[in-house]
């Protein structure tokens, strides 16, 4: 899911050299904003889904359009999203099996809506529940961080999507998501992780690098070694695992992966 949005830049500073702690400080604020866009999308999706409840009615895809104008708000207001929407699980509506609100910026500035055909009685049927961005949130309640991988549906471009479950009344109702593009993504994290004094990567909760210094460790590539779920949900300074140092980024889904001994701060 995505389209044409601007960087966020490194400031000259932090090509000095800085710590794991300090460096993974950085990848947080860069992502922060996204997520921030996120959070908001999801209580919008949350309000518009309590609000038909409250009428006595299951909600339909009608209702998903006062979703609009916040979405509409947020491909302007943050600088790195490039699609935002929310995506509704299967059955959560009365009058379509699926369904989902998402706009992105085109490469002339126009706002349009992403057009999927969700019928799965038809060739064309795009099933989004198995993608990393869906089931994540989905399986495990929390955000995420999904790809790099090639946006072939809205962009041709390599981006990441950045998810969170929407619940109500603890039932799973779908995602609220926002696209980033790999190349603004690592503009502004590249310069963090060049800042360390070796190499180091970036990885999610697959093992899929999403940025890197390590040619070793390509972005999109899939690395190999412990359960990084389990080292994201582990202690706030991470773990160590054949050599390596792996931080979690201070609360977003992302780890930091150095050469243990490398400094690494408080």
């Amino acid at each position: 899911m995505g389209s044409g949005r601007r960087p966020v830049h490194a400031s000259a500073a932090v090509l000095e050299e800085c710590t794991a702690a300090d460096a993974a400080a950085r990848v947080r604020d860069a992502l922060e904003g996204v997520f921030d866009a996120v959070s908001r999308t999801g209580a919008d999706a949350e309000a518009v889904l309590t609000a038909a409840a409250a009428d006595g009615r299951r909600p339909v895809s009608a209702d998903l359009a006062a979703l609009r104008p916040g979405l509409h708000a947020r491909l302007s207001q943050y600088g790195l999203v490039s699609g935002v929407g929310f995506v509704a699980a299967h059955g959560v509506l009365g009058d379509v099996p699926a369904c989902l609100e998402w706009w992105q910026t085109a490469a002339d500035g126009s706002l349009r809506p992403l057009l999927l055909d969700l019928d799965p009685e038809h060739s064309a049927y795009y099933d989004y529940t198995h993608w990393d961005w869906f089931t994540l949130p989905r399986d495990t309640g929390q955000r995420a961080v999904a790809g790099p991988y090639v946006d072939y549906l809205c962009s041709d471009e390599y981006s990441l999507t950045l998810s969170a479950p929407v619940t109500v009344g603890g039932r799973f109702m779908g995602v609220a998501a926002a696209d980033v593009y790999l190349r603004h993504f690592e503009a502004g994290v590249v310069p963090v992780l060049q800042c360390l004094p070796g190499p180091a990567h970036l990885v999610n909760a697959r093992g899929r690098v999403a940025a890197s210094t390590d040619p070793h460790h390509l972005a999109g590539s899939l690395a190999k070694g412990p359960d990084y779920a389990a080292v994201l949900a582990g202690p706030a300074d991470g773990a160590e695992h054949g050599g390596l140092r792996l931080r979690p980024c201070d609360g977003v889904p992302l780890i930091l992966v150095t050469a243990a001994g490398q400094a690494e701060g408080p």
